[in-house]
């Protein structure tokens, strides 16, 4: 009898779950479920779901027009150790008046997924909007390769903008770390990485919704089960993959780091509906109590990267205006652009 009940009540809970989400973030959600029962986790095989994640983005994107305010440009570099090449995507504005502040953008997709072209609009959007020089790193994916191929990507593209900085025409004084889930662990972790080994210096940390934690042990990763997204399951198996085998490091999942002090000012946010809401809360938390600046917003009725799937919801509209507000303030910029 103790089985059926929990099952029962796990179920009551999660409808309860769904009813919570913001109304307008919803309604592609839905559509996602009623394509794909169950989203995401439903697909086990790495192959088929970065495909149909792929397709996801592609039709999100043809949906909105191309950024003409924006100059792209891939260029490949040498890799970490120079053992392997490493691709990058440049976003510039049109116009440039002074040495901009400059942005590594690293994408999403749970260690397991995501590229550069995925997050393209979202990394050309940061360029006009911010009126920023942004790099954007197509870094190695797990399970082919794992820890530490991620981090060392990352890495290894922070130290090129920096050494970089004249030719790109960026302030090396002004720069900062942008990504979103896996990205916003990355994030964490490259920041961590470069105040280790004191290169490059790092003004600002935006980390959306980071991927941290890989114990899973607090009570929203307990708690989001089905949202379609990103739900438990498909966490422990992302991070069993990233690890390949490995013990967990602060570098690699940056909430074991036992001291935070000495990092950039950092701004986190996260949906309420949101596996990582836990972990991320008392990131920030830690890095408060570690004299960090930090600003933390937690938003009712978003799930994990809501704003992406849902950008007209009145929600989206909202988180992304903090974003910028946050990145202007960060690097010192004239705030009448803000969407």
């Amino acid at each position: 009898m103790g089985y059926f009940k929990n099952v029962i009540i796990c179920f009551h809970l999660n409808m309860s779950i769904h009813k919570r989400i913001d109304p307008d973030s919803k309604i592609p959600l839905d559509k996602l479920l009623s394509t794909f029962p169950g989203g995401i986790n439903a697909i086990h095989d790495i192959k088929e779901r970065r495909s149909l994640t792929n397709s996801l983005f592609k039709l999100m994107s043809s949906e909105l027009p191309t950024n003409e305010n924006v100059l792209i440009d891939d260029i490949i570099i040498a890799g970490p150790n120079k053992l392997s090449e490493l691709s990058l995507r440049i976003y510039k504005p049109k116009l440039i008046s002074d040495r901009l502040p400059g942005i590594l953008f690293i994408h999403g997709g749970g260690m397991i997924m995501g590229s550069i072209e995925g997050e393209n609009l979202k990394a050309a959007m940061l360029c006009e909007e911010i009126n920023a020089l942004v790099v954007s790193v197509e870094y190695r994916l797990a399970p082919e390769h794992p820890y530490p191929a991620q981090l060392n990507d990352c890495y290894e593209a922070l130290i090129w903008m920096s050494k970089n900085s004249k030719e790109l025409r960026f302030d090396p004084d002004r720069l900062a770390i942008v990504g979103g889930s896996a990205g916003g662990g990355l994030t964490l972790a490259t920041a961590l990485n470069a105040r280790d080994l004191e290169f490059p210096k790092v003004k600002f940390l935006m980390a959306n919704y980071p991927m941290i934690d890989d114990r899973n042990d607090t009570p929203s990763s307990k708690e989001i089960l089905d949202i379609g997204i990103w739900d438990r399951s498909t966490n422990i198996q992302a991070w069993d993959w990233y690890l390949g085998g490995k013990k967990a490091d602060a570098y690699a999942a940056p909430a074991r780091a036992i001291d935070l002090s000495g990092l950039p000012p950092t701004f986190i946010d996260v949906g309420e509906l949101d596996l990582f809401r836990d972990e991320d809360i008392l990131f920030a938390t830690r890095l408060m109590q570690a004299s960090v600046t930090t600003e933390l917003h937690v938003y009712p009725g978003a799930y994990h990267a809501s704003e992406s799937f849902a950008p007209e919801a009145e929600l989206s509209k909202k988180i992304w205006t903090k974003r910028l507000e946050a990145l202007k303030n960060a690097l010192n910029l004239d705030k009448s652009k803000v969407i």
